[in-house]
């Protein structure tokens, strides 16, 4: 049976710790380029972003920038920013205007913003907010040397034009990681599901699909250099399809994943995000074939409710949801599941809302990321559904949601205590520097004393305690 895992940069499952939404986190390396100029990065909002630097690093990397910790030294400050909610968009305009400090000290300084927040404003945060001299959107890296160029003649920049062809997929990216131990490989880039909640189809565009032997490729090149661990990203990886132009074969989301546990058994291969109506039983079965694609799902459910699901547009209704649950929970038995839930959509009734209440109840999440209802400008929702829950309410719905999946949390990580798990060490714990912390299989975090062991090293341990959010136990073998 393959060992008992919650997604990358795993918090507490509360509102603000929502991975595609508000962490933040600056990504370093020791990168080291030619022409005298050194840049700064920070990513804002989901996986994605995360990986999207990466590339960004390499492209300015190969025009000679060095990367730097320190943004009061850079000639170049890039923000990667989300766009999820407004609440994530004040952040990062939070974050300009402290940045615009620097830029006085220093006016030869640029300060650029990159990702869906500039393919979302555009041209407003250049000549309205005045807060950037560089705009860029998702698909236009490619171009950004060039744009910075013309910052640096006082021109201000932008290129925010979407894509039906960029994937990056010849583009290595700089690792920003420089634990070495776990790496994001993007397979597809934008999304076709139009949710009429969501931002994501207008700031990066259509789907398309990288090609499959450039992926397995990427995954060969991890291994080959330390890496332990990948994830394979998209904003709903499992509708990737590839066709061969050589054979005219289809590669979809099931092929590419046994493609690429196959670069190695050592090798950990994760994914993430999943929509319900893709997570098909050739998935599954693929999942539990192999022994290094960990037993782990994000499957956004949104709301508990079928009428609430077809306004969000989703595709799917409560039956559909759940019958794909029980597809999981009978291919995979010991797979671990989260998901998102939104509170307070347009004319959520009490009784719709104790719906997705029933439903967290049916399932059982491990974790969830959990927020009330955000109108997003330009989305379908905005354009034809009032947003007529009040605040309050959308406010006390949310503390119902996440006061029962604290619940459910701790009673899955209690059901933990006792067992023992192979863990991938991941680094040190934030909590004490004599702890080491790392995921199981089903993508939980477990901190233990370091013992022997080194980043890097599988181990198993045995979990003797949790919280809601962690487990923790002792080391009993050494991999």
């Amino acid at each position: 049976m393959k060992d008992s895992t919650i997604p990358p940069h795993q918090n507490t499952p509360l509102e603000e710790n929502r991975q595609g939404e508000v962490l933040e986190m600056t990504q370093q390396a020791e990168v080291y380029g030619n022409n005298g100029k050194k840049f700064y990065i920070e990513s804002y909002g989901c996986q994605m972003n995360f990986s999207d630097s990466e590339i960004v690093a390499s492209i300015l990397n190969q025009e000679g920038f060095a990367i730097t910790k320190d943004y009061m030294e850079a000639d170049l400050i890039l923000l990667n920013t989300c766009s999820i909610r407004e609440k994530a968009e004040d952040r990062i305009r939070k974050r300009l205007k402290e940045l615009n400090v620097v830029k006085k000290q220093n006016s030869d300084t640029i300060v650029g913003i990159l990702g869906c927040m500039a393919e979302r404003l555009k041209t407003k945060l250049l000549e309205q907010e005045k807060l950037v001299d560089v705009v860029c959107g998702p698909d236009a890296y490619r171009d950004l040397p060039k744009l910075v160029g013309e910052a640096e003649t006082g021109q201000k920049a932008v290129n925010v034009l979407l894509s039906r062809e960029e994937t990056y997929a010849n583009i290595n990216p700089v690792r920003l990681d420089n634990a070495g131990v776990t790496a994001f490989i993007s397979i597809m880039r934008g999304c076709d599901n139009m949710c009429s909640f969501c931002v994501v189809p207008f700031t990066r565009g259509r789907e398309r699909s990288r090609n499959a032997f450039s992926i397995v490729a990427e995954a060969q090149d991890l291994l080959d250099r330390g890496y332990k661990e990948v994830t394979l990203l998209g904003q709903n990886v499992d509708s990737y399809k590839w066709t061969n132009p050589e054979t005219q074969e289809v590669v979809n989301f099931a092929h590419l994943l046994e493609m690429t546990a196959l670069v190695s058994p050592q090798l950990r291969v994760r994914f993430s995000t999943s929509h319900p109506k893709d997570i098909t039983n050739e998935v599954l079965h693929t999942m539990a074939k192999h022994e290094n694609i960990c037993n782990y799902i994000h499957l956004p459910v949104q709301s508990g409710n079928s009428r609430i699901l077809d306004l969000m547009n989703r595709t799917y209704d409560r039956d559909w949801y759940k019958e794909r649950v029980e597809a999981i929970r009978r291919i995979i038995p010991d797979c671990a599941i989260s998901t998102d839930v939104i509170a307070g959509f347009c004319s959520e009734t009490e009784e719709e809302h104790q719906e997705t209440l029933s439903m967290m109840e049916y399932v059982k999440y491990e974790m969830a990321y959990m927020f009330f209802y955000s109108e997003r400008p330009g989305t379908l929702a905005a354009r034809k559904y009032e947003d007529d829950i009040p605040l309050e309410t959308k406010k006390r719905r949310l503390r119902e949601i996440i006061d029962l999946q604290m619940q459910h949390s701790l009673e899955r990580n209690q059901a933990d205590i006792g067992k023992t798990f192979k863990v991938l060490v991941e680094k040190v714990s934030k909590k004490s520097p004599d702890d080491y912390c790392g995921r199981n299989d089903q993508n939980k975090m477990i901190i233990f004393p370091k013992g022997e062991s080194q980043v890097g090293q599988y181990i198993t341990v045995k979990v003797n305690e949790c919280t809601s959010a962690t487990l923790k136990g002792e080391i009993v073998e050494y991999l």
